[in-house]
């Protein structure tokens, strides 16, 4: 089997899991329960007041009156995402990764005959 293919394989294996793993994620209340540990995380290391100060200085360059809801989303986001600490985001993928480690389970492969 050829590098390009077991590439391909573990693409539809990942797909086919998505929609199934996902669904539990929120049926079993742990996405919201992530969410507010990141929420917490976030609002403990000072981010979200950052984040907050960051907006206000936005506006206060453009003008409260020149700017739309929009376009502060699209010059806040790219900030927000890459200041948010790396033991923040490598503490929620080990919660992510552990989540998904109890319970994602393998699609049966499709018989071939």
């Amino acid at each position: 089997m050829s590098g390009g293919s077991q590439r391909r394989d573990a693409k539809q294996i990942a797909a086919a899991m998505r929609g199934p793993v996902t669904l539990k994620f929120v049926e079993s209340g742990e996405k919201d329960r992530l969410k507010e540990i990141l929420r917490a995380k976030l609002t403990e290391c000072g981010w979200r007041d950052d984040m907050r100060a960051y907006c206000k200085t936005q506006i206060e360059q453009k003008g409260s009156d020149n700017i739309s809801l929009e376009w502060l989303v699209s010059q806040v986001s790219p900030h927000g995402k890459a200041t948010v600490p790396a033991s923040v985001k490598a503490d929620m993928l080990v919660r992510i990764r552990k989540f998904l480690a109890a319970n994602a389970t393998l699609p049966t492969p499709k018989d071939k005959t």
